[in-house]
Parts: structure tokens; sequence; C-alpha cells
């Protein structure tokens, strides 16, 4: 089973944004550290989700085990269900890609067993600063 750590994070409420994702697995690891922008740090988990499920999904991979620290994002996912209007294009989205893996697993885990993702989300927060800049 592949195990996927996701991350967003945002410099201010919106703010200069980016997202981390850790894939553990099939012997080996990746990362990934992507600047997206302005957003709020909210968009940026739900960014996070959508792109590690696609990049999950170019790689091929059937059976994934996601984690997140975002209680809203794995809340969202359990429920299907946001109230929020702005995350509701993020949610369909996440959803519809959940359902193409053979196995999907979300799990919500405390900021300290997610220092790889959140370390990778602060890194493309520095980096879009610079891009604002």
């Amino acid at each position: 089973m592949i195990e996927v750590y996701i991350d967003g994070a945002s410099a201010g409420n919106p703010g200069p944004s980016g997202i981390g994702i850790f894939i553990k697995g099939d012997g080996g690891a990746k990362k990934f550290s992507i600047p997206l922008g302005i957003m709020s740090n909210h968009e940026a988990e739900y960014h996070a989700l959508v792109k590690a499920l696609e990049i999950c999904l170019e790689e091929g991979y059937r059976t994934v085990s996601f984690r997140t620290d975002s209680q809203l994002v794995d809340r969202a996912i359990e429920k299907e269900y946001v109230k929020n209007a702005t995350f509701k294009p993020f949610l369909e989205r996440a959803l519809t890609l959940s359902k193409e893996f053979d196995l999907f697993f979300m799990k919500w885990i405390p900021s300290s067993q997610n220092s790889v993702a959140d370390e990778l989300a602060r890194l493309a927060v520095q980096k879009s600063k610079e891009v604002s800049e």
C-alpha cells in the first residue's frame, strides 16, 4: 500500500501558499513542494489533496492511504460534504478522483506525524513569496 502525506500552508490568510506531498511505498519515496500563489490555508489543504490524488493516478498506484493533519479535509472526505461553497469544487474533484483507485483511505493524523509534508508545504510557501515579490 502507498502512504501519501499531504499538507497545505499559507503565510497569512489569505497569503502566499503552497502544498507539500510525501509519497512512501513501492520501495521508495517521492517529495513534491508546489507553490500556489495567494489563497487561504484551507484552500491550500484542498489543493494538496487534489494534486496528490492526480499524482498517484499518474503513477499508476491502485491502493493508497492518505494522511492529513487537516480535520476540515478529513471530515469533508469522510462525510462527502462541505458547507463552504468555495471548497465544493475541490471536494467534488477529490471524490471523483478517489473513486478511480481500487482502494482509497483518508486518515487524520496529528501535525507531529506530518512533518515531511509540512516542511515541503512551507518550502513551497517560500517559493510562492519569492514569485509574488
